[in-house]
């Protein structure tokens, strides 16, 4: 009886120590993945400040982008407006092409459309001062880093916000559309206010709905598409909460 007690109790033991090896070895795939995405997502930031940055030091582009208006404010050209919403076309090129697309086309379509926003962003360097760009840039990191933590690590399901988040982004949409013909102060002030909470409560949903993309037994190609997916999806959660914080406490010069 005490010889079966122990075939039974090291069954066990070998059943429990295979189960976590297994665990083990999902949580350090997991952790490779994410690290993909961030490391993604990092580097179209930094393309894309640097193109922003660059940008404003060509003056020829600039006088391109924009001209002065009344007052001597400065008013995007048309030009400017379609350097401005061109990233859609990369956005729908990406997220209704990716399963057609190679891993390495995937990212240099990401590539370019991380460099096309930088060149939609030079106005930040001409209107804002330098010091408050780089102060909301840590405000924005700080809270970005805290709600993508919370989503990666709550057990809560954040997918039953995604509806109602999505319908405050349209709504963000197409108040934004509408003010840049009403040149509303006011306005421009609610949509900058629930923005944030919007971007914010996007930050956490979009960072879980990522982690339960993974899967260990993906090929290559398809976990670097996943990865560059995940990555446009938190690039744009953390340019959009950046602009946001920027239009509510960016110093004009």
């Amino acid at each position: 009886m005490a010889f079966g007690s122990n075939d039974e109790n090291s069954a066990r033991a070998r059943h429990l120590s295979l189960g976590q090896a297994e665990a083990a070895d999902i949580d350090v795939g997991l952790r490779q993945y994410m690290l993909k995405v961030y490391n993604y997502m990092a580097s179209g930031l930094v393309l894309t400040g640097i193109v922003a940055y660059a940008g404003v030091k060509i003056p020829a582009l600039v006088s391109l982008m924009y001209a002065a208006g009344p007052g001597g404010a400065l008013q995007p050209t048309m030009f400017a407006y379609i350097i401005m919403f061109s990233p859609l076309a990369f956005i729908l090129v990406l997220n209704f092409g990716i399963n057609k697309m190679r891993a390495s086309t995937a990212q240099m379509v990401f590539w370019v459309f991380a460099a096309i926003m930088g060149l939609s962003l030079t106005h930040l360097f001409l209107v804002y001062t330098g010091t408050s760009i780089t102060r909301v840039f840590f405000i924005t990191a700080g809270t970005f880093a805290a709600m993508s933590l919370y989503g990666y690590t709550t057990k809560r399901d954040l997918s039953k916000f995604g509806s109602f988040l999505f319908m405050g982004l349209i709504g963000i949409i197409i108040a934004s559309v509408v003010n840049i013909f009403m040149q509303s102060s006011a306005m421009a002030f609610v949509i900058s206010v629930v923005g944030v909470l919007v971007f914010v409560g996007l930050t956490a949903h979009d960072t879980q709905n990522i982690k339960l993309m993974y899967y260990e037994g993906d090929h290559s190609e398809t976990a670097t598409k996943k990865a560059v997916m995940g990555a446009l999806s938190l690039y744009l959660d953390f340019l959009n909460l950046f602009i946001m914080l920027m239009h509510l406490l960016g110093d004009r010069r």
